[in-house]
């Protein structure tokens, strides 16, 4: 077989792919074992998937993946913690739906019961119950409902407090209350972590945190519990998504999750010190959508780079003997290379994320269990400052990963639009993750309000801070530059708001929540590149293009503020994008070959590591729609079309000249 263009140039490769994956993932250990359970996945005849996986209906969906959740099941016996972690970052690469029906219980649920919950309800609920092993119980996450999803504190379904009886009594009080998209609630479910108003004599305590069963060990429904299936979706129509109603549904008053808000035997209520702890359980779901946007970005991304250095198109000039690969468009490079670019920050800023998240959240649960006030207060500044940042990157890497694939998708042409390249069903199995948890725009505007705030305290920033194109070649003015544009945001809106109040600011937050995160990625690579001295000049460019990208996207910010000339705007175009396309250009391969992605993982036609694009391609499309099959179940009703007699026969000659020269004698 000749060799490929792809392989020709992983030939010229002047670093270590692998040893730059340690970089990704963070360690050469994390790197190892996520090396190791994609190998055994991929061997495993139940969790493994093909091309194939495109062809499947909801039912065939639902059901496959349950056969596949029981199959997990079975490692997570052998497996601590953080194996099972990296077990479902992997599956939601190349498995969305797997990954999702079990983070709802492992991530959600759990996560809900660890972070309200005292230690011994999170034992009993979790480890007691074998729910981190998949067995005994499984958990969704009852936060949504059909009238309200980002404003959780206008959650409208009751749980009322009986004094005589020592129960809370959970109720859905008309249909907007119904709990909606509870992923697992349909068919696999047997309790929920349900959000309900606290109602204690006769006083609403806000929305509180609540273990219900909602099946007992016959999987049945417990009385007063009706559930629905919600149906096909756009994407993801492997997970059983489900509404939920209680009717008068009773619980013991301990299985409300009390670590923050308690409540006595005689009604007496403690309020948590800070109302959004009991929405600590977004945290990790935020943190882990941010390392999944790192790896969606990476695989879809190394696909249509793959393609674009296999595909040639058009002559340079009529004496070229070959036409011109497309990743040697400027184009291709200023269409792709930022993504490539965006998943090397993605990577970082999820892992300072989960290293953040999991300080903050042991602090915070020692200062609890201590009963230190101060300490406690400490690790709630701490949590919120977490919660802002979350939020940020949330929305804007999630936004970012669906035009990633998106654009990968136009950027291989024609090619791209079939199922077996994978970017169909990845984007509609993708963009849910843009309002999952609360919609993008909402959480942006919720997380740049005390951002907002919090600058407005600080004296002011401005004033230019790149003068020339060499300016943007050091991170600390790109950062500094920044900063003089949130700074010079936040006093327009905090002028408005003092008149108009903040909804009116509503664009003005979001561009505050998506700079931020962008301030956040470009700070975080550079400080952690410059530790890493082996990858430094490779990585370098990567950093800088990707600023380029956001400062040519929100020009009208930092001219609007004076932190950029007109002149440097202009020039990142026409020079600086171009002279950084150059030295990543023949990094390429390297670079998307360090995420380290099997051909299992893109399951794309056109996208192998070998770079047979065409026979690959070709050879599915055949295997997955046999030639031999020349007639279609439906053939009969082309025939009828193709075949029927001409209209003059099938009006049996009653319009002819003939008939008519009789008809009118």
């Amino acid at each position: 077989m000749a060799v490929t263009e792809l392989q020709k140039e992983r030939e010229q490769i002047k670093f270590n792919p692998k040893e730059l994956n340690y970089f990704l993932e963070g360690s050469k250990e994390r790197s190892d074992i996520v090396s190791n359970l994609v190998e055994q996945m991929e061997k495993d005849p139940v969790l493994k998937v093909d091309a194939s996986y495109y062809n499947l209906t909801k039912d065939q969906q639902r059901e496959v993946t349950a056969q596949k959740i029981n199959r997990i099941s079975r490692y997570f016996e052998y497996e601590f913690p953080d194996q099972q972690a990296h077990r479902l970052s992997i599956l939601g690469v190349f498995d969305p739906q797997v990954f999702t029906r079990i983070g709802v219980n492992l991530g959600l649920f759990v996560s809900c019961v660890r972070g309200n919950g005292t230690n011994s309800q999170f034992f009993y609920w979790t480890i007691n119950k074998g729910v981190d092993k998949l067995r005994g119980i499984y958990g969704c996450f009852g936060m949504t409902e059909l009238a309200h999803g980002s404003n959780v504190r206008g959650i409208e379904t009751t749980a009322t407090f009986d004094k005589e009886a020592d129960e809370f009594v959970i109720n859905t009080p008309h249909v907007g209350a119904t709990k909606w998209w509870i992923g697992g609630a349909a068919h696999s479910a047997t309790h929920c972590s349900v959000y309900a108003r606290l109602i204690v004599d006769g006083k609403d305590y806000g929305v509180k945190t609540f273990v219900v069963p909602l099946r007992d060990s016959n999987h049945d429904l417990m009385p007063g519990v009706t559930v629905g299936d919600i149906g096909a979706k756009m994407g993801r129509d492997g997970i059983d998504n489900g509404w939920i109603q209680f009717s008068s549904v009773r619980i013991p008053r301990f299985y409300m999750l009390q670590k923050y808000c308690k409540v006595s035997r005689e009604g007496e209520v403690v309020m948590p010190p800070s109302e959004q702890l009991s929405y600590s359980a977004l945290i990790g779901g935020r943190v882990t959508m941010m390392m999944d946007s790192y790896r969606m970005t990476s695989r879809f991304i190394t696909v249509a780079l793959r393609y674009a250095i296999a595909r040639r198109q058009f002559k340079k000039s009529e004496s070229d003997d070959q036409e011109t690969q497309l990743i040697n468009y400027p184009l291709h490079q200023r269409r792709l290379f930022p993504y490539l670019a965006a998943a090397y920050l993605f990577s970082q800023g999820a892992l300072y994320l989960e290293q953040t998240m999991n300080s903050t959240n042991d602090r915070l649960d020692a200062a609890v269990a201590a009963g230190e006030k101060e300490e406690i207060d400490k690790a709630i500044v701490e949590s919120k400052k977490l919660f802002v940042a979350s939020g940020c990157l949330k929305s804007t890497c999630t936004w970012l990963t669906a035009d990633a694939i998106d654009e990968a998708r136009q950027a291989c042409g024609g090619h791209g639009y079939s199922s077996y390249n994978g970017f169909g069903k990845a984007y509609s199995d993708w963009v849910v993750q843009c309002t999952w948890e609360g919609d993008n725009n909402v959480l942006a505007i919720n997380v740049a309000k005390p951002m907002v705030k919090e600058i407005l305290q600080e004296p002011e920033q401005k004033g230019l801070v790149i003068s020339s194109v060499s300016d943007l070649n050091d991170p600390a003015k790109l950062t500094k530059a920044f900063d003089h544009a949130l700074s010079g945001l936040a006093r327009d809106i905090g002028k408005v708001a003092k008149t108009q109040g903040y909804d009116v600011t509503g664009p003005s937050l979001v561009l505050v929540s998506k700079l931020n995160a962008h301030r956040f990625l470009i700070d975080g690579f550079f400080k952690r590149i410059t530790k890493t001295p082996d990858f430094t000049e490779v990585l370098k460019p990567l950093g800088f293009l990707y600023a380029d990208w956001i400062i040519n996207t929100f020009s009208s910010v930092f001219l609007s503020y004076g932190v950029i000339t007109a002149d440097v705007i202009k020039k990142i175009s026409s020079e600086h994008f171009p002279a950084l396309a150059k030295q990543v250009r023949p990094n390429v391969v390297g670079l998307t070959d360090a995420f380290n992605l099997s051909d299992m993982l893109t399951n794309a036609a056109i996208g192998t590591e070998d770079g047979n694009v065409y026979e690959t391609y070709f050879n599915t499309v055949k295997t997955l729609n046999p030639p031999i099959n020349t007639k279609a179940p439906y053939s009969d009703a082309l025939e009828a079309m193709l075949n029927r007699p001409s209209l003059d026969e099938r009006q049996r000659g009653e319009r002819s000249e003939e008939a008519a020269e009789i008809l009118s004698e």
